[in-house]
């Protein structure tokens, strides 16, 4: 790897290549701009490597430029020919890695962009009420290290963005547990983990394999593995733990390793409606008027499709995980939403809104 001035050259050099293999292809469009389609994903996967330092997988960079593997391969060896970039390739298990070494030479040099910085803003303001106040305050000081390497000494102001905070939750006092969890999950270590579930009397401690840090509806969860209790027998639960950091009492990271599986969090969370992950089944659902209209601009599992049935009214079909997740869900649409199937769940919510009503007798 070369001195760190050469990442411009590296950069010009990729951008006349694209150039040149549009042209050659027959798709050069009137006016080249490298930051769209091939030329997006190229520039993209070789920052992400320059900078990162890290190993990727080619999953992970898959997910991330939005394309097939197939796609990430043959970028690879574009970046490889190109300017003779070595790019390290390495196995763990049946998966492949890739990631460019970094050399003694620092890259602070390269300046930060106006835009990032003020996507740097954006996300802190948004995640203030999520991490804490330590974590705010660390996010905060690594954003003013950021704004000396502005490219042209411009400066810019960080009150255009704000968040809304009503029923959040206080991370301040787990500040130690997040990092030690951060850090175990870095060296595969497997933890002690003191817990208090919501309705449990008093809290339980067992041994965890961490695997993944997560957000949903303003609340830290983890999702992690159960790990064998020194000097007992381990017997496999029927779900991994999913856990909820402000329910955690201590966290301990002990110095034994652990070897994680192959985990893919987009494929175990984001494929169906539902934090909690039961057996799958297909929900159909009506709403009408402002409910509609809402519905209708999110995602609410990737399989969903959406109906419209008049001028304010549309059928949301969607797979989800979660019974109790989806009960209380549509609840919240009050008359604007209701349920068609599965049937059993419509018996059940009918149940639910009778025993409401006798609560406003």
């Amino acid at each position: 790897m070369r001195h760190v001035f050469d990442f411009h050259i590296y950069f010009e050099f990729l951008v006349s290549y694209i150039a040149h293999k549009q042209k050659m292809e027959g798709t050069m469009p009137e006016k080249f701009d490298p930051y769209k389609s091939y030329g997006e994903k190229l520039i993209g996967l070789f920052a992400r490597l320059l900078f990162s330092g890290e190993s990727h997988s080619l999953t992970q960079l898959a997910r991330m430029l939005d394309c097939s593997k197939q796609t990430i391969l043959r970028l690879l060896e574009d970046i490889r020919k190109s300017y003779g970039i070595d790019i390290e390739e390495t196995k763990q298990g049946n998966r492949n890695f890739y990631r460019i070494r970094k050399s003694g030479a620092s890259l602070q040099n390269i300046p930060i962009t106006s835009a990032e910085l003020q996507s740097l803003h954006m996300c802190k303001a948004f995640t203030q009420h999520l991490i804490g106040k330590k974590l705010y305050e660390e996010a905060t000081q690594a954003i003013f290290k950021s704004k000396a390497a502005l490219a042209g000494g411009q400066q810019l102001s960080e009150c255009h963005f704000a968040s809304f905070r009503p029923g959040t939750i206080d991370y301040t006092s787990h500040h130690q547990i997040i990092h030690t969890l951060i850090e175990a999950m870095e060296n595969h270590k497997i933890c002690k983990l003191t817990y208090q579930a919501i309705e449990a009397p008093r809290p339980k401690t067992f041994y965890i394999k961490p695997l993944k840090l997560f957000s949903h509806h303003d609340a830290i969860y983890l999702h992690a593995q159960k790990a064998k209790e020194p000097g007992k027998p381990y017997q496999a639960p029927k779900y991994d733990p999913l856990l909820a950091v402000h329910r955690m009492k201590a966290v301990v990271m002990t110095d034994t390793g652990f070897q994680p599986d192959q985990f893919d969090f987009e494929k175990s969370f984001n494929q169906q409606f539902g934090l909690m992950k039961d057996e799958s089944f297909q929900v159909e659902v009506e709403f009408r008027d402002w409910a509609a209209s809402f519905v209708a601009e999110r995602i609410w599992s990737p399989d969903q499709k959406i109906l419209k049935k008049g001028k304010n009214k549309i059928i949301l079909r969607f797979t989800a995980s979660s019974e109790p997740e989806l009960i209380s869900w549509l609840l919240s649409f009050g008359e604007q939403a209701k349920l068609i199937k599965p049937d059993r769940l419509v018996k059940e919510l009918r149940l639910r809104i009778a025993k409401l009503a006798c609560c406003y007798p």
